[in-house]
């Protein structure tokens, strides 16, 4: 089969289609004939050397992907040659074959397209584990974190760095909208709640945002951290976490057990899936590339100019 392959570590252009082997399937995975795959900000730092993927996971990019299931294992009851679903991966997305634990299957939601619905396992399962004011509202995790805060009833505060962005959010159903290059986020947050603040953050910054985050959480706050793009060195503050009964948490998706991911996925399946049947969250894709492309994908996806998810098809 092919798939992307990292050559060296580095920039976009270490990503190479070549030819593989194709996955051995475990009894308890399925196969599936990739139809598309969603680009992660993780999927930039196994490239770049900063994030390994766990020890017997796939050595290619790759945490989410659509397709059709080609073959089962021989303990897996559920699922069935020709079932199309979408799946949570630990890693081989980029490929046109990838072989994962049958717990981490859902089916495609009606009424979404196969390709569209490899923007849903990561971004459904990260907002599910932990849920909602949103850094990087625009982002594809973001998007998606908007409508089911409001599907649920939430008030919800976003923050992105251009106007298009910040419409972008409000047209998803988003209450606050806040350009962080041109207003102090935690002014309007306190402003909004009255000197409250907020219950729940997700956070894609981490370092420049850090104290910030927990100036901005109300009492019994919690901040979740999906990523550390301004960096992962930072000073704590333990009066301020202890005075407000703080909670801070690190998503980390990739590296929880198959069990942990099976349950997150039936969760996800039982409470969110209803609401993308409604209508009530759709998918956001930017742009489509064809995995001969994951270089320029890549690119893109480093540069954060892009509003939802980037998708690439074998």
């Amino acid at each position: 089969m092919k798939a992307v392959v990292i050559t060296v570590l580095g920039g976009p252009e270490v990503l190479q289609v070549q030819e593989v082997e194709d996955p051995e399937l475990k009894d308890d995975e399925v196969l599936i004939k990739v139809e598309a795959a969603a680009l992660n900000k993780l999927d930039s730092f196994q490239r770049q050397g900063v994030f390994a993927p766990p020890q017997g996971a796939s050595p290619y990019p790759g945490l989410e992907c659509s397709g059709t299931i080609e073959a089962v294992g021989g303990h897996v009851s559920r699922w069935n040659v020709g079932d199309q679903v979408c799946a949570l991966l630990s890693g081989g997305g980029y490929a046109e074959k990838v072989a994962v634990p049958a717990g981490q299957v859902l089916p495609v939601p009606p009424g979404i397209s196969l390709k569209d619905a490899a923007s849903f396992p990561e971004v459904a399962c990260t907002v599910w584990s932990t849920i909602f004011m949103i850094h990087g509202g625009s982002s594809g995790i973001g998007t998606f974190a908007i409508q089911m805060a409001k599907y649920w009833g939430a008030r919800v505060f976003v923050t992105a760095g251009s106007e298009e962005k910040l419409a972008a959010c409000k047209d998803l159903g988003a209450d606050v909208c806040i350009n962080y290059k041109t207003e102090d986020f935690v002014a309007r947050v306190k402003e909004e709640t009255g000197g409250k603040g907020v219950d729940v953050i997700l956070d894609s910054l981490g370092q420049s945002y850090f104290q910030r985050n927990l100036d901005s959480l109300n009492f019994d706050g919690r901040l979740f951290l999906i990523g550390t793009m301004s960096g992962s060195v930072t000073e704590l503050d333990l009066r301020v976490v202890m005075s407000k009964r703080l909670t801070i948490q690190a998503a980390g998706l990739r590296v929880r057990s198959p069990e942990n991911k099976a349950v997150i996925i039936r969760e996800v399946e039982k409470n969110v899936w209803p609401a993308i049947v409604a209508g009530k969250v759709k998918p956001v894709i930017y742009k489509h590339f064809p995995l001969t492309e994951a270089a320029e994908a890549h690119r893109l996806l480093d540069n954060s100019q892009h509003i939802g998810k980037i998708l690439l098809f074998p």
